[in-house]
C-alpha cells in the first residue's frame, strides 16, 4: 500500500515539474494576465457585449502560440478566483462590489500598469 502511494507521489511530482515551469510567467506575459483580468472582471459584471470581450481577448493575446495564450488566459483565471476567494456563492452583491472596485482600480487603469525595465 506504501509502495503504492509512493509510487503515485512520484508520478504526481514528476508531471507536475513541466507544468509549474509552464506557468510562470516573465514581466511582459505578468502585464497581459493582469490585462486579460480587467477584461475578464468586465465581463463578469456585464458590461461587454459578446464581440467587445472577444476583441479585448484577442487585443490582449494577439499573435502569440496557443500554449502561450493558455497560460496567460489560466494566470487571469487565477486572479479573479483569487479576488472572489471567501464570498460565499449566494452573496452575488458582495461579489459585484468586489469586482467593480478591482475594475476601477489603478490595476485596470491603463495608464497606470507599470512596465519592468531591466538594466
Amino acid at each position: 500500500m506504501i509502495r503504492k502511494i509512493s509510487l503515485c507521489f512520484l508520478i504526481a511530482i514528476a508531471t507536475s515539474v513541466g507544468t509549474a515551469r509552464a506557468l510562470s510567467l516573465g514581466p511582459d506575459d505578468f502585464s497581459l494576465a493582469s490585462k486579460l483580468s480587467c477584461v475578464l472582471a468586465e465581463d463578469s459584471l456585464g458590461y461587454l457585449s459578446p464581440s467587445e470581450f472577444e476583441s479585448q481577448v484577442q487585443e490582449v493575446l494577439e499573435e502569440m502560440t496557443q500554449e502561450k495564450a493558455d497560460v496567460i488566459y489560466s494566470q487571469a483565471l487565477g486572479y479573479i478566483d483569487g479576488l472572489m476567494f471567501g464570498i460565499a456563492e449566494s452573496s452575488g452583491d458582495e461579489a459585484k462590489s468586489r469586482l467593480s472596485s478591482f475594475v476601477l482600480s489603478a490595476s485596470c487603469n491603463q495608464s497606470n500598469i507599470l512596465k519592468v525595465n531591466f538594466i
